[in-house]
């Protein structure tokens, strides 16, 4: 537990670093402390997580790419392969929450207001991200599924995953809003923020009872 509570704090400290690395446009520094945030976020999942659990294999495949992804998108004209990585995270997240409540048990309600907000965020992008149009939608699409599951596995995450699964789904439309749209210190001044927190909180969800 002592460990556990020192890399939360650690990523902690990344990413308030990150934080003003990007107030201050420095680059370099803002990859390294992205950097070693994430891996704070799996070094915390692999202390905590039951590898002999599906649904723990499966959030930690999904944190890990996450780590690919934000490697990525850390460098130049890597763009691409940063959304394709982080379209196979979510992908491993929604198997990690089919793991815990079966697909056809989800709530359709929470998916119905889920798709109309991603319909207006893919209005909204249409018409700024260009040749990257069919994986920018195919990216709205998986990360809409993704926080519907979260938010479906919810009652047997105490209630973390749903809260986690939402943050990460705003920070993505901070992230989206700072890459095609217009670029502000102010999308990634909260994007960043809540993106780790989403994760540190998925890590805290492993570990625990799933029978």
């Amino acid at each position: 537990m002592t460990a556990e509570i020192a890399v939360a704090a650690a990523v902690g400290v990344a990413v308030a670093a990150l934080v003003a690395s990007e107030l201050r446009a420095r680059r370099a520094r803002a990859a390294v402390c992205k950097t070693a945030a994430s891996v704070g976020f799996v070094l915390l999942a692999v202390l905590r997580a039951d590898l002999s659990r599906p649904y723990d294999r499966w959030l930690v495949i999904a944190l890990v790419l996450s780590l690919v992804g934000d490697v990525l998108l850390a460098l130049p004209h890597a763009l691409p392969a940063g959304l394709a990585a982080f379209l196979l995270a979510h992908l491993a997240f929604i198997a990690a929450f089919s793991a815990l409540t079966q697909l056809g048990a989800w709530p359709r309600p929470v998916l119905a207001g889920l798709a109309v907000a991603s319909l207006i965020a893919a209005a909204w992008l249409w018409p700024h991200v260009g040749r990257l149009r069919p994986a920018v939608l195919a990216y709205v699409a998986v990360i809409t599924v993704m926080a519907w599951g979260a938010i479906a596995a919810a009652g047997r995450t105490g209630r973390i995953s749903g809260a986690a699964g939402i943050l990460f789904y705003l920070s993505d439309l901070a992230v989206a809003r700072d890459r095609f749209v217009v670029r502000r210190f102010a999308s990634r001044a909260w994007g960043l923020p809540a993106y780790y927190a989403a994760q540190v909180m998925f890590a805290l969800t492993l570990g625990g009872p799933k029978a």
